[in-house]
């Protein structure tokens, strides 16, 4: 099967596509590893799908270049790219059975009889349908759907898999499934991975870098610990789960990163102060926020009243208030939540100095 050096390498230079009036994708500029997994992430209409459909070749761009392994394919029609596809309804063929699904882009490339019945066999057993051989597509559950789908994209052992929201209409139980047996695939035949998703979660547990597009625009590229961490702009940082943003002033450079005042007291940031300076907003994770019944000298934290809670099994979401008024949300252990609420007054909020992040006041 498909070995990591034969992985397909990917660069994007300007990609655009304007749809009449509507522009859909905007001077992308992108670098697709040799056998990463990369996601894109993004809303509706963010230019995600579009960008996928340019690689696959069923859509062209209006301008910019494509090039596969440092050859231009900006032009090249689809069925000539090496390219596997996994669609979003899957697209079986009803009337062809599970391995004859799953031979016909061999069948199509005049492989041999005996090299399509060794390799069909592979792929059958690597997404676990040994003994579903001989049924049809409407015999099959969802998941098993998806896996025919995997198999026959990858059976001719293309440079790179193209998934365009694979597990939309899988349930959730189904959905935990199937993005682990995504990951082994990968893992197992180190194919380039390019993977459509609108789902956070998904996109920061499967990928080796994330790509994440609003308005046709591609805002940040990275390791998902990087831009769920460390987000550029604040579009980023609240798309990606929740956040809690603070009111910084008289922001400055210190000896280990940065400094404000954040409702009059003093806070650190390990991270510079390059893209802000005076005004800025501190934003900081949930679940790096901690309750306290008070602050100690020089620890990051602001006081707060807990007004609200959400009860979620292993612990409680929590609503504050600031002295300022600022909402804020942790998520806490239960009986630390209890106590907040009953007692009614302040408590203070902290958290360690590596974890809050800089992004402009007002800005995105």
């Amino acid at each position: 099967m498909q070995q990591p050096g034969r992985a397909a390498e990917i660069k994007a230079i300007g990609i655009g596509k304007s749809f009449g009036s509507f522009r859909a994708l905007d001077n992308l500029s992108l670098n697709i590893g040799r056998g990463e997994f990369l996601t894109l992430l993004g809303p509706s209409g963010s230019g995600k799908t579009t960008f996928l459909m340019i690689l696959a070749g069923f859509v062209q761009p209006t301008e910019g270049k494509l090039f596969s392994d440092g050859t231009d394919i900006t032009d090249r029609p689809a069925e000539q790219r090496a390219a596997g596809m996994v669609f979003q309804g899957y697209a079986l063929f009803p009337h062809m059975s599970v391995e004859a699904n799953i031979a016909f882009p061999l069948k199509v490339r005049k492989k041999s009889a005996a090299d399509i019945k060794k390799r069909v066999g592979e792929m059958i057993e690597r997404v676990g349908l040994v003994g579903h051989e001989k049924k049809l597509p409407s015999q099959l559950s969802g998941g098993q759907q998806q896996r025919v789908a995997l198999a026959r994209a990858l059976v001719f052992e293309p440079g790179v898999l193209l998934l365009d929201e694979p597990f939309s209409a899988l349930d959730k139980s189904l959905r935990g499934q199937m993005q682990a047996e995504m990951k082994r695939l990968h893992q197992e035949t180190g194919t380039t991975f390019v993977f459509v998703t609108h789902d956070q979660s998904e996109a920061l547990a499967l990928s080796s870098r994330v790509a994440i597009f609003n308005h046709g625009k591609l805002l940040q590229v990275g390791a998902p610990d990087e831009v769920y961490d460390r987000p550029d702009n604040r579009f980023v940082a609240e798309f990606l789960g929740e956040i809690n943003m603070l009111p910084l002033k008289g922001v400055k450079p210190a000896d280990n990163g940065s400094t404000g005042l954040c409702e009059d007291r003093a806070v650190n940031m390990h991270c510079k102060a390059e893209k802000v300076r005076g005004d800025a907003i501190l934003a900081i994770r949930p679940e790096h926020m901690s309750i306290a019944r008070e602050a100690a000298v020089g620890e990051n934290g602001i006081a707060a009243t807990a007004t609200a809670s959400t009860y979620l099994g292993a612990a409680t979401k929590l609503d504050l208030t600031t002295r300022q008024g600022a909402k804020v949300t942790v998520s806490v252990p239960n009986e630390v939540a209890a106590a907040a609420l009953s007692k009614g007054n302040s408590v203070w909020l902290t958290w360690p100095a590596e974890k809050g992040f800089l992004l402009p006041d007002g800005g995105q």
